[in-house]
């Protein structure tokens, strides 16, 4: 049974509002309009409170000898003002409080707070890979003063210092804020980063005989709001202001983190998380973030072939249709990576070509009991859904490979797919009359394929998908395939319309739209409402079957 939240009354910048107690009042402060400069505070963190960034003037309401609030004129308690300033971050609001956001005595203490973090820092902003998204350089413009009295030599500290594989310190520019610290003890649970050296010589460094190599390490370069920790792989690559950032989601496992893909020119130089509480909250695993390479591979396939000759569009959808029309038995093989939108049309084309037996291939790895569930398909759920698979994904790939081996299956569809992960073997391919893959990546599949179709890759389509909690989530589009590649949709509608059925699928949206009609858990919705964080679906995704 729940408990109703007691509210309390507070007063900010002479207003006052409720807030829900245990309410930070740093975190109230910002509900009300009026963001408390921070470096150390992280809502997802413990609050050491050593920034000082956050000061603010306070008062507690003026009491009766009775200990009754005194009443002003407006029927509100008189506040009496504490005459230092207090840190927001480590202080709950409580009934009757006051909060000065703007006084001249925080305007003051901002500016000397700005001017001690400054004594130190080197000038190198315009070289900095932070500049353009740096607290630092935001707050010394908005808090800081427009000049120095510092005349003494700074303090030279390290620099190019390698913490780990992927993330690199330059020492002269930490603020010693300790989000990194407290990110590796309390999220990644690698307690491997710490403080070493005193006063003005203190500088992150990572205990001995240890390195920073957890595959959570990358989130620290994201919360660290200057330039100390930067990413070894996005290193000098590209200016931040250059670079599009396209709203999207992981398709590495079943979870799926919410991202921004940040891309220029049709190439990706980073991906980071996108808060999402439902979901990865702030975070996202390495592994997942750098997995995006696969996309410039040098060896991606970029237009379609027949016969391993290159050919049109039009030539080898037709190619297509003939090769599977001509087995006297198909079976198809779907990936599990695709989105909704991919799979119902893959079950469409499925009763076009009468196939009975399909299914995807399941992908299980340990979880690491932070991000990463054991189910490394995105899209599991989906599958279930729409009926590509069974309740069991997998269970149907033994009964196709046994109808290969045995001549009863003389033809496969494989969406997404190698089939040697699936259990085939190159002879089992060699016996296949029809074989016809759609791929972004050459594999032993393609090599054998009678027609390969080149599909789009995550950031180059949009669709749906729906996680492991039975979440709907978003795909989206951050620039358009590679070559003469096409969405996965297109090519499933083409090959549909081949069959000779007839279809008003012109978009996206319409696949969508056609699948809300079809499928009962979709009706009523469309990719607009998903919306950038998504919607619960289905509330046990692991019962949901075709």
């Amino acid at each position: 049974m729940s408990t109703e939240v007691q509210l309390l009354n507070v007063q900010i910048d002479g207003v006052w509002l409720q807030f829900p107690k245990g309410t930070k009042v740093i975190d109230a402060c910002q509900q009300a309009g009026k963001f408390i400069p921070r470096y150390c505070y992280h809502p997802k963190l413990s609050v050491p409170g050593n920034c000082r960034m956050c000061l603010i003037e306070m008062g507690m309401p003026k009491m009766t000898p009775d200990r009754k609030p005194v009443l002003g004129p407006d029927g509100k308690p008189e506040i009496g003002w504490i005459p230092r300033p207090q840190i927001s971050c480590a202080q709950d609001v409580s009934e009757g409080m006051g909060v000065r956001t703007d006084s001249p005595m925080v305007k003051e203490c901002r500016q000397g707070v700005m001017e001690f973090l400054l004594i130190n820092h080197p000038l190198d902003c315009p070289i900095c890979d932070q500049a353009g998204e740096c607290r630092l350089q935001e707050f010394s413009v908005e808090y800081g003063n427009a000049h120095s009295r510092f005349l003494e030599r700074k303090v030279k500290k390290p620099k190019n210092v390698e913490l780990g594989p992927r993330v690199t310190l330059d020492a002269e520019r930490c603020v010693l804020c300790s989000r990194c610290i407290r990110f590796m003890k309390e999220v990644a649970h690698d307690d491997v980063l710490g403080f070493v050296d005193r006063g003005g010589f203190s500088t992150i460094a990572c205990h001995p005989e240890k390195t920073l190599e957890s595959n959570y390490s990358l989130n620290t370069v994201d919360i660290c709001p200057v330039g100390a920790l930067t990413s070894t792989d996005f290193r000098f690559k590209m200016r931040v202001w250059f670079l599009k950032e396209t709203k999207s989601i992981d398709v590495n496992d079943g979870l799926g983190c919410n991202i921004l893909i940040g891309s220029r020119e049709g190439h990706i130089y980073r991906i980071t998380p996108r808060e999402n509480n439902d979901v990865n909250g702030n975070w996202i695993p390495d592994s997942h973030r750098l997995n995006f390479k696969v996309l410039q591979d040098g060896s991606r396939l970029l237009h379609p072939t027949v016969d391993s000759k290159k050919s049109t569009w039009p030539e080898a959808v037709a190619a297509a249709h003939s090769q599977l029309k001509a087995a006297s038995k198909l079976a198809m093989v779907v990936s599990a990576r695709l989105t909704n939108e991919e799979l119902y049309l893959a079950k469409r084309l499925a009763s076009a070509l009468h196939i009975t037996l399909h299914d995807v291939l399941p992908r299980v790895g340990e979880p690491d009991g932070i991000l990463i569930p054991a189910d490394r398909n995105p899209n599991t759920a989906g599958a279930r859904l729409l009926g590509a698979t069974t309740e069991t994904p997998g269970s149907q790939l033994k009964d196709i490979l046994t109808g290969v081996r045995n001549g009863t299956i003389t033809g496969i569809l494989s969406l997404g797919e190698d089939l040697l992960e699936c259990g085939f073997t190159h002879d089992d391919l060699a016996k296949l009359k029809a074989l016809v893959a759609t791929s972004i990546l050459p594999n032993a599949t393609t090599a054998a394929a009678h027609v390969v179709l080149p599909g789009a890759a995550f950031a180059e389509k949009r669709g749906s998908m729906i996680n492991i909690n039975g979440r709907l989530q978003r795909l989206n589009k951050a620039f358009e395939p590679a070559g003469e590649c096409r969405d996965d949709w297109e090519i499933l509608s083409d090959l549909l319309s081949a069959t000779g059925q007839t279809h008003a699928l012109h978009s996206v949206e319409d696949v969508f739209r056609s699948m809300s009609q079809d499928v009962p858990a979709f009706e009523g919705l469309n990719l607009g409402k998903i919306g950038d964080l998504g919607l619960q679906l289905l509330t046990k995704p692991e019962a949901a079957t075709a």
